[in-house]
């Protein structure tokens, strides 16, 4: 039996990248400036430190 090989990413990057995705969507959400503001920033901030995290390892 021949045996597969499945490539993974690592979860905090593909997290990472989820949440860069999400900031992005937050910027074209339908809501006031400053919440658009606020959740791309929130969402970045968890980006970075996943790949804070990433690095440390």
């Amino acid at each position: 039996m021949t045996q597969r090989h499945i490539l993974t990413l690592n979860p905090s990057k593909s997290r990472a990248a989820a949440h860069r995705a999400m900031a992005l969507a937050a910027l074209r959400a339908d809501s006031s400036l400053s919440v658009r503001l606020k959740r791309y920033n929130d969402q970045m901030a968890k980006a970075r430190a996943l790949e804070a995290q990433e690095v440390a390892l």
